[in-house]
């Protein structure tokens, strides 16, 4: 166990990330939990944003909340709508405080509201005097956002993609450790672009400046996984890094879902997976099976580019809708 930034906070290395939850089994995550808990794994990331995760947590929670460090996030933007957030959280994960609560992914524009007189931040600092959240934090994924919310003074943690292909804010990460601020390291896997979760977990754990990496888990076999991937990058992993990021470059997917909804209905992400698995992995009858059964494939794509104004990573997802058309034909 180590300390999360400068919060007091002492968490493992591995935490516990709470998207894939929503589509488990409620009787099935308990056994999670108890994986957890075997693993020594403590700290548990989820949102308001994630359907039924919250939920899930603080039922699967109780009898041994004590046991963990538990952090969630929400997208309000006043303060209103984040006091709001903060009971609907509490209320769903079962506790009488929150050890860490974050502003969810706001852009340049959302910051400034969140900042501003009537923002969320008001609510966030009203809670912790409160006792109701313990520290605050940010999670986004544009480097400009990052590097604002370092001169934040409430701000005591930053959650921001990293991974062998996305490395753009591991001199923000580095500055995180010297300012005592905690970096919770998302997306471990690129949003599914990386095959091999446990080169990516080694590749994330061997940045010291790293307080804790978050991959999606929904089985004890996942945790058990996870909370074992460590070691020293071997040359042949390096020549492997390599190679993903010769062949991912910068734009892909990474299936964080803001550019939905579409307005022709297309599963955006979708499209782009099938395609990773008709290109990338050698999986050419599975992906165009899956990719021909879907209800709307790139060819219904409309050029509105509502999407890309959506897309946290800016990517020209007009051009690639007509590039996976090729790709499949269709």
């Amino acid at each position: 166990m180590h300390e999360l930034g400068r919060t007091g906070l002492m968490i493992s290395r591995v935490g516990f990330g709470g998207i894939p939850i929503q589509r488990t089994e409620e009787e099935k995550i308990p056994a999670l939990f108890d994986a957890l808990i075997e693993e020594g794994i403590n700290f548990i990331d989820t949102a308001r944003g994630y359907t039924v995760s919250e939920e899930y947590i603080g039922r699967a929670l109780a009898g041994r909340r004590d046991q963990f460090v538990l952090a969630t996030k929400s997208m309000a933007r006043s303060a209103e709508a984040m006091a709001a957030d903060i009971e609907i959280s509490l209320g769903n994960l079962q506790t009488d405080h929150i050890d860490l609560y974050q502003i969810h992914n706001p852009g340049p524009a959302d910051l400034e509201k969140v900042l501003a007189p009537g923002g969320a931040m008001e609510a966030l600092v009203d809670a912790k005097k409160a006792g109701k959240i313990g520290h605050i934090g940010l999670t986004c994924h544009l480097t400009e956002v990052f590097e604002k919310a370092l001169e934040i003074p409430q701000v005591e943690t930053v959650m921001f993609p990293y991974n062998p292909v996305e490395t753009q804010g591991e001199a923000l990460i580095a500055k995180c450790r010297e300012k005592g601020i905690g970096f919770i390291a998302m997306k471990p896997l690129a949003g599914g672009a990386i095959e091999n979760a446990e080169l990516a977990m080694r590749f994330i754990l061997q940045n010291e400046a790293v307080s804790v990496v978050i991959p999606g888990m929904y089985c004890p076999e996942e945790v058990k996984m996870n909370a074992r991937a460590a070691g020293t990058l071997t040359k042949e992993d390096l020549i492997e890094i390599d190679a993903l990021r010769r062949t991912l470059g910068t734009q892909f997917c990474r299936r964080c879902n803001y550019c939905a909804p579409c307005t022709a209905g297309i599963n955006i992400p979708g499209v782009f997976l099938f395609e990773g698995y008709l290109e990338r992995y050698g999986l050419e009858g599975w992906a165009r099976d899956r990719y021909n059964a879907m209800a709307k494939t790139a060819s219904d794509c409309i050029g509105c580019g509502v999407c890309e104004t959506r897309c946290p990573y800016g990517l020209p997802i007009r051009d690639m809708m007509k590039k996976a058309e090729k790709a499949f034909g269709k």
